[in-house]
């Protein structure tokens, strides 16, 4: 690290410090945002003072409980973790993750990094990491329609990170050349071979990669639901056609035209400590990393055992549980989930600020249908009347309120500010 490197990292903790101190936040994001602004590359120079490696999380979906769970199980195997365990996923917030765990000479004693990536970041994280020399572990959970107002079509997302991808091809290719000019260190991909994007993306890529997804047809759904993103072959556009879905347009895939067929999974077997399908992936991608860094299977089974969510995804609040749910296959996931644990009462939270994305009109893509009549529904958040007249249209009573309602057991599902609203209610202190 240079001298210019040092001076900024100190100063950017200081601010941390007060800003923790003095009760104006966790420190999360402004450390990283300022020292961004003195020095735009410096993420490359903090990156390159883990010994190990950096482990990158991206996905619309499981990025925060994928990441966690990988960092559980390095951590039972003793190696020393840095994580962006507030979520804050943008550069600014890995940056920030890096200065907190630094001492005040800049320096960090850490073995690997883990961070979740915010998918439209993912350009700019894989940019940084060209020119540490590490092993680089890339998983790739999922693509689906997210904040279409700021990311746009999830094709759009896939040639941003098939252009990255194809930019440390590049640096694979130097293999044979003599170590010194060859910054990176080796690059694995973990791919979901359910999505056929994602898949595509890793058939397409000239890396290692790794392959994950489930091999049980008890879990197909009936038909296939309304929200659905990536139905079509990313080689020659035809349709695919579906064995059987799991949810959205994750399931067994292939193309009647060209050929091109969901990869065999490489790990397809594993017992996940969250309920819900999507955690069963979100599990496999976190299995898929241990198994790649050769832990034991008996330390990931301990692990996973002893696993507590991420701050929103499933986390119980004493009478409350919390469901980020975001965007219409997450969200069809969550009620699924609610469903099976029996829920009697829930809360749809529903928010358009900057981190929700301000167009709501996805909410008539999620199949509210699916819950039970005799299900208690209130609604709240800056869009509850939105909300309220989705469900009517389902033909469900529903309850706005403002507040957290007072009863046993219940569910709440919420768009991230709106998540972040309800654990304040519920805590008292923000976490962002």
């Amino acid at each position: 690290m240079s001298w210019l490197d040092f001076t900024i990292a100190t100063n950017a903790k200081t601010l941390s410090k007060i800003s923790t101190t003095l009760g104006l936040g966790a420190g999360a994001t402004w450390p990283g945002e300022m020292a961004l602004r003195f020095k735009p590359d410096i993420l490359s120079s903090l990156l390159s003072g883990l010994k190990k490696g950096i482990i990158i999380v991206a996905g619309t979906t499981g990025k925060t409980t994928t990441a966690l769970m990988t960092t559980t199980i390095l951590e039972a195997q003793g190696y020393k973790v840095i994580h962006n365990a507030s979520g804050a996923n943008l550069e600014n917030g890995i940056v920030s993750a890096l200065i907190n765990k630094a001492n005040w000479q800049g320096k960090t004693d850490a073995d690997w990094g883990v961070f979740e990536v915010d998918e439209n970041s993912l350009p700019i994280v894989i940019k940084s990491i060209k020119s540490v020399k590490s092993k680089v572990i890339i998983v790739l959970l999922n693509l689906f329609r997210d904040q279409l107002d700021r990311y746009g079509e999830v094709d759009v997302i896939a040639q941003k990170w098939q252009k990255s991808l194809e930019s440390l091809e590049s640096l694979e290719s130097l293999e044979s050349l003599d170590r010194k000019t060859r910054n990176i260190d080796d690059v694995t991909i973990i791919a979901n071979a359910d999505d056929p994007l994602i898949a595509h993306l890793g058939m397409h890529a000239h890396l290692s990669v790794t392959y994950f997804g489930i091999n049980d047809k008890t879990k197909y759904l009936g038909a296939m639901e309304h929200a659905t993103d990536s139905i079509f072959c990313l080689n020659c556009s035809t349709r695919l056609q579906y064995e059987g879905v799991y949810y959205s347009h994750i399931g067994i895939w292939k193309c009647p035209t060209c050929g091109e067929t969901r990869p065999t999974p490489d790990i397809h077997m594993a017992v996940s400590p969250l309920p819900g399908l999507y955690n069963m992936y979100n599990t496999l991608a976190a299995v898929a990393v241990a198994q790649l860094l050769d832990i034991k299977q008996k330390t990931i089974n301990t692990a996973l055992a002893g696993f507590t969510p991420a701050f929103g995804r499933q986390e119980v609040i004493g009478d409350v549980t919390i469901f980020l749910s975001k965007n219409p296959a997450g969200f069809n996931e969550s009620l699924r989930t609610v469903i099976q644990l029996h829920a009697k009462s829930i809360l749809l939270a529903l928010n358009d600020r900057t981190p929700d994305g301000r167009d709501v009109s996805w909410i008539w893509d999620v199949d509210f249908e699916m819950l039970p009549k005799n299900i208690t529904i209130f609604v709240t958040g800056d869009r509850a009347l939105d909300m309220a007249v989705r469900l009517k249209y389902g033909e469900h009573s529903v309850k706005i309120v403002s507040e957290i309602p007072r009863v046993p057991n219940l569910f709440v599902l919420a768009t991230y500010s709106a998540m972040l609203d309800v654990r304040k209610q519920l805590i008292g202190k923000k976490i962002l």
